[in-house]
């Protein structure tokens, strides 16, 4: 079999060269489409459900979140193990597919059992699903740097302008904001002034809930004209909150200011995001989707955020905490010159011990060859390019290398040999 592919391709060489040459093209086709990153992704294949209901304990929480959601997914099909955590106000729970599911079929899956399960939760605790991202998925870090804007700002444009524009990038899964205060209206009741008028805590939340809305009219003709009429409800600012009622005290309504103080503050943190020890700053998570291509998703990013700056307060810029794409192009071009000293190396000691340029020739054309198979099968099996995958290349590179000089050095030395002994012959004859 081995004898006659040998004897096939001396025969037919320009096929062997056309083969080769589509074989190469194919190797730069599936670099170009594989998706390259520097780190592996050695997650396990999982959908992560998430539920926030503030201000309750760890115990609570695993008592009337997190275990009824983990016993009611139980029974998801190719579901290897169900993991829950609970902590202050936050339940996560942790399914662990079999790793030959596909992601998005899991989520399908597991929200179809969450419509049930929710029935069992308390009210208004709603478990969303987490980004369609992995565990290396935090591909770019940012923060805002601005001068005399305070976190709460920072904060504020965050969370209404860049978040929202960097979401829109092809193969973003999830932009998480960090840093700063969240705003927010914060009502310090007086509880002798509620036991004077009589007033409940609970009643000055309904109040304020219900207050804290548009409502809508029907329409009606006066003079020609049509008219629809709305009630305009929404709270804009801090007086109006103040001018709530809440109930009446002998036909006198009493107002959320006559019973405490209302300021504009930050929510309850549970950490800070520091720069270098120089002070809070503001910024965000840019969260890969899964299977995406990581240097692609950076560079179009990097885009997005210069079109972005463009709408920043005077003073706001962009500063970049942590970019993966630098780590990428270093494994790439690592990868490049090993292959470029390997190829170098091998033509130098061929050229000195055999004096043969079309001996170095075959090994210099066999090793991209044989670089751009290894790139065709890692498209085929759908492994990316990353530090692991590059540096197995780079290392069989010079097994490859091994195996073309003894190749070569044996047919060269067959080839003299022969030659020799044909030429002796003729002498010989003579």
């Amino acid at each position: 079999m081995v004898e006659k592919l040998i004897s096939f391709s001396l025969k037919n060489r320009v096929i062997v060269l056309l083969v080769s040459a589509c074989l190469f093209a194919w190797g730069i086709y599936s670099v170009q489409q594989n998706p390259i990153d520097a780190i592996p992704d050695l997650s396990e294949n999982q959908v992560i459900v998430f539920t926030e209901w503030m201000g309750r304990s760890p115990q609570v929480i695993e008592d009337q979140v997190t275990y009824p959601l983990v016993s009611n997914l139980q029974g998801i099909p190719k579901v290897k193990n169900i993991r829950g955590s609970s902590m202050f106000g936050m339940s996560f729970v942790y399914i662990i597919f079999e790793d030959d599911v596909d992601v998005y079929w899991a989520r399908t899956r597991v929200l179809e059992r969450l419509n049930y399960a929710q029935r069992l939760l308390p009210q208004d605790v709603v478990p969303t699903l987490g980004p369609d991202g992995t565990g290396v998925g935090h591909i770019f870090w940012y923060h805002l740097e601005s001068n005399g804007m305070d976190l709460g700002e920072q904060r504020a444009l965050q969370d209404w302008y860049v978040k929202f524009a960097l979401q829109t990038v092809p193969g973003v899964a999830e932009v998480a904001s960090f840093g700063g205060f969240e705003k927010q209206y914060q009502l310090v009741l007086d509880p002798l002034k509620m036991q004077y008028y009589s007033v409940s805590m609970m009643e000055v939340m309904n109040a304020v809930k219900a207050n804290n809305n548009d409502v809508g009219g029907r329409k009606f003709e006066m003079s020609n004209m049509s008219y629809i009429i709305r009630g305009l409800g929404y709270i804009k600012n801090i007086e109006d909150v103040e001018n709530i009622a809440v109930k009446n005290y002998n036909a006198v309504p009493v107002r959320v200011k006559d019973l405490g103080s209302i300021q504009m503050g930050g929510d309850l943190r549970l950490g800070i995001f520091d720069e270098n020890g120089t002070g809070e700053v503001v910024g965000g998570i840019v969260v890969m989707r899964y299977g995406e291509n990581a240097d692609n998703v950076i560079k179009a990013v990097k885009l997005k955020m210069k079109e972005v700056e463009k709408g920043l307060p005077e003073g706001v810029t962009f500063k970049t905490s942590y970019d993966r794409s630098e780590l990428i192009g270093k494994a790439i071009e690592s990868v490049k010159g090993t292959l470029l000293e390997v190829m170098i190396t091998v033509s130098i000691v061929i050229l000195v011990f055999l004096f043969n340029w079309r001996s170095a020739l075959i090994i210099l054309i066999q090793l991209p060859i044989s670089v751009a198979i290894g790139f065709i099968l890692l498209q085929a099996f759908g492994i990316s390019s990353n530090i692991m995958s590059l540096t197995g290349i780079a290392l069989a590179i010079g097994v490859v290398v091994d195996d073309g000089i003894v190749m070569v050095e044996n047919a060269y030395r067959s080839i003299s040999e022969r030659q020799e002994e044909i030429d002796n012959n003729q002498q010989s004859a003579e």
